[in-house]
């Protein structure tokens, strides 16, 4: 498996999972699906500190995505960054979310964020499992949050601290 940097060329692939992670209802409040204009301008914010990473198998096929994305625009907050992850369908459970998240972590070292947050659905068992893992902590939850389907769900907000608080002193 190939780990590298999107490119403006994955976008087509990109939005094929996340879309598939829109119509799955297990990632995101997302209710339309995404089309090629919406990634564009999506891509074009995530250069630089805001990186894109791609998982390729064997065969040349994107088989997941992450992304550190802008947590918010305030000078404060400028070492926090949020992460976003999609797995294809057919190859979630297989290993990549753990692949690309370690390769998302140490760019955001590299890239000067002390750490990184992310918002998650409780029903989200796979991902749970994986950050988890990774040592993210449970740090809240959102009750009733918003609809899915008619229905409230709750956010889990989780976060992982890079750097003790001695790097940073």
């Amino acid at each position: 498996m190939l780990l590298r940097r999107a490119s403006i060329e994955d976008l087509n692939d990109i939005l094929e999972i996340y879309n598939q992670g829109i119509e799955d209802r297990l990632a995101t409040f997302e209710e339309d699906l995404k089309d090629t204009d919406y990634m564009e301008n999506w891509f074009a914010v995530h250069q630089g500190r805001y990186a894109v990473f791609v998982a390729e198998n064997a065969d040349g096929k994107i088989t997941g995505w992450a992304s550190i994305n802008p947590y918010n625009p305030r000078a404060a907050y400028y070492g926090v960054g949020e992460l976003s992850i999609y797995i294809h369908r057919e190859f979630r459970g297989t290993g990549i979310g753990q692949k690309l998240l370690h390769v998302l972590e140490d760019e955001a070292k590299i890239q000067n964020f002390y750490k990184i947050i992310l918002f998650t659905f409780p029903i989200n068992t796979l991902g749970l499992s994986l950050y988890r893992k990774l040592s993210y902590l449970e740090v809240g939850l959102l009750k009733n949050q918003s609809r899915l389907n008619g229905k409230f769900v709750d956010v889990m907000i989780m976060e992982k601290l890079l750097f003790n608080q001695e790097y940073y002193l």
